[in-house]
């Protein structure tokens, strides 16, 4: 999430705490969002796991599959 939140600073030229305040409010939004699986998974993905990015891949695919994606 760091590197999230370096990124949001470099590229609007806001404080790392509001930059901080925006990604955990972003991250929030999309976890309240997206189904419980893969909101489960994006903590891990934000820290770099690359299990949970796998994972993350196919619960996507998954989710393509659902909606007619191949």
């Amino acid at each position: 999430m760091d590197e999230l939140i370096k990124l949001v600073v470099q590229k609007t030229g806001i404080s790392n705490e509001q930059a901080r305040m925006a990604v955990d409010t972003v991250i929030g939004f999309l976890k309240s969002k997206l189904p419980a699986p893969i909101a489960g998974q994006l903590d891990g993905v934000l820290a770099g796991s690359g299990d949970a990015m796998k994972n993350l891949g196919g619960l996507a695919g998954g989710l393509g599959g659902m909606f007619g994606k191949k």
